[in-house]
């Protein structure tokens, strides 16, 4: 069995609290998954106002009340609370902001007239740096950061330039980036990254940024998720920073021509997974192997019925259809 890892798991959509795009069950299964190989996974979400606190019984944790951190000059405090995701033991955080995200109807990045909100790069550079302050209330150190979307890009390059090795919590943490979809959201304009203390490497030029182009110099491993017909991947790499960053890469099929995979140095715990388009479900295989086996155990699961998820046990192949 490969050594369990310490993971924790950053995303703004979770199945059934916010849904809007591939994201959130994304979000749900993976967590899911890695804990079923025995991994201690966290996740951590935006306590939008529309998330029901009875419905999904949201308790109080006392250790992370009242939690100061910095950002754009300014003290900030966050505070958060817990729940699980249902019919599973994966916890998850809700991030508390009465400016930043009790405001968001579910559209979450869009007001209802459909606009684009003009504030969302700062709104989840907050959420970087918030997530970032829980780890010494959590007394809890990951191994690795899981970084979904352009959402949560930011949280390398924080921890990179501000974090890394302040104190016990914020030592030898790897951090993956993963890149669902190369859209608008991702753009960024260089003064607003400058205002919120984001580092840019010189090899990045222009006014108009993306938030990819950024992350990718601080993550040690991006996962891109390339599907059929659309190969992010191939987007990526006409673009310098990616070109200075190719080795960090792992789209997917690159391995066998199957499957992609992480391998963090010292960690042997490999995070590879295979998206195909099915019968309009997004399917999902995840892999983890150690240094003592030849053939990675697998679990192979359908996105249309994650309740399915609670019947998965660990063989060498597993299939929920």
């Amino acid at each position: 069995m490969a050594k369990t890892k310490k993971i924790y798991f950053s995303t703004t959509e979770i199945v059934p609290f916010a849904h809007v795009s591939n994201l959130a069950p994304f979000s749900t299964a993976v967590p899911t998954l890695l804990q079923e190989l025995g991994h201690d996974i966290r996740t951590i979400l935006p306590k939008y106002g529309f998330i029901s606190e009875r419905k999904y019984i949201l308790r109080e944790v006392i250790r992370l009340r009242e939690i100061p951190f910095s950002f754009c000059g300014e003290e900030e405090i966050a505070s958060a609370k817990s729940a699980f995701i249902p019919k599973t033991r994966v916890q998850v955080y809700f991030l508390e902001s009465e400016e930043w995200f009790k405001p968001l109807n579910n559209l979450l990045y869009k007001s209802k007239n459909g606009r684009v909100l003009m504030d969302n790069a700062k709104r989840y550079a907050y959420y970087s740096k918030s997530v970032l302050s829980t780890l010494p209330h959590l007394f809890w150190v990951p191994d690795i950061f899981v970084c979904n979307g352009w959402q949560s890009a930011l949280i390398p390059s924080y921890y990179k330039n501000e974090y890394e090795g302040i104190n016990d919590f914020y030592k030898k943490i790897k951090t993956v980036l993963v890149i669902h979809d190369l859209d608008d959201y991702s753009k960024i304009e260089r003064s607003e990254l400058v205002d919120m203390d984001v580092e840019i490497h010189p090899n990045i030029k222009g006014n108009k940024l993306n938030i990819y182009d950024v992350a990718s110099y601080n993550s040690d491993a991006i996962l891109i998720m390339d599907r059929p017909g659309e190969k992010i991947s191939t987007k990526l790499l006409k673009k310098a920073a990616f070109k200075d960053n190719e080795d960090k890469m792992f789209p997917t099929g690159k391995v066998d021509g199957i499957m992609s995979y992480a391998k963090l140095s010292d960690i042997t715990f490999l995070i590879p997974w295979k998206f195909c388009h099915n019968d309009s479900h997004w399917r999902c295989q995840i892999m983890y192997s150690d240094n003592e086996r030849d053939t990675p155990l697998s679990l192979d699961m359908d996105f249309s019925d994650y309740n399915k998820l609670k019947s998965a046990t660990i063989g060498e192949k597993h299939e929920i259809n």
